[in-house]
């Protein structure tokens, strides 16, 4: 399956500036993440990984490690309409896939992103597919920071929440059984759907949660869940998360 993996990455964050060319043993960050996904590949060399972004200087860092890039337009209103500008400028066709990895994911599971895109080849029916796993403390279950999904019984997303989703009504705040998902923030995207996505009007839900994939469940669109067994590694947002991923690393 020849596949198209794009990490969008941005300079402007306000809790860690620079985020994308942070420092992580010697490779900036977004340098790193391209180099995980890659590590990840199949030995027929059928993955392309390629950064999307509007700086100049991620280019030159991207370029300086042998990881191809695109530069797109700094006016982009989030980031599918970046990934949407990408595909165009890398004249995909409407009928391939492309996954979506964030640059500020330096320990993203290389093979979830075969997973995802083989669960969206595998379902026609969905025009997204996702990645959960199960949460394993009432801790995380009640954070919320921590995105919860809910899926039906052919695996297709119902609703993602920061709350703590399903409620349980006689144990409030406890954690269910069988335990609830957490959502891992990797997307597999249909060209097409992903040219047609920025287009679509934003839901009143998407804006009460803060959750763009919300979106393509308001209007009507379907996405399909990869569950795996492996709990996601800390992001970087902060510069305690970059501290501890360094350590992680032990960079």
């Amino acid at each position: 399956m020849s596949l198209t993996v794009l990490i969008p990455a941005r300079l402007a964050s306000t809790r860690l500036p620079n985020k994308p060319l942070a420092d992580i043993g010697g490779l900036p960050m977004v340098v790193r993440v391209a180099r995980r996904v890659i590590s990840g590949a199949s030995p027929a060399g059928n993955v392309r990984v390629v950064v999307a972004t509007d700086s100049d200087k991620i280019i030159d860092a991207c370029q300086a490690h042998g990881v191809e890039t695109v530069l797109t337009r700094a006016d982009h209103a989030s980031g599918s309409d970046r990934l949407a500008e990408a595909c165009e400028l890398l004249k995909l066709d409407d009928n391939e896939i492309v996954i979506n990895v964030q640059g500020d994911e330096p320990l993203i599971e290389p093979t979830l992103v075969s997973a995802v895109a083989q669960l969206l080849t595998a379902r026609p029916e969905a025009s997204m597919s996702t990645a959960a796993h199960a949460i394993g403390t009432a801790g995380d279950f009640n954070n919320p920071n921590v995105v919860k999904v809910l899926v039906d019984a052919a695996g297709l997303a119902l609703y993602f929440s920061r709350a703590p989703i399903p409620f349980w009504r006689d144990q409030p705040g406890a954690l269910p059984s069988p335990p609830p998902l957490r959502h891992i923030g990797i997307y597999g995207y249909r060209v097409g759907f992903l040219r047609q996505f920025p287009m679509l009007s934003p839901a009143p839900i998407e804006a009460i949660e803060a959750l763009e994939q919300l979106r393509a469940l308001w209007h009507g669109y379907r996405i399909a869940v990869h569950i795996t067994d492996h709990a996601p590694g800390p992001g970087v947002d902060t510069p305690e998360d970059l501290e501890r991923v360094r350590r992680l690393l032990h960079c």
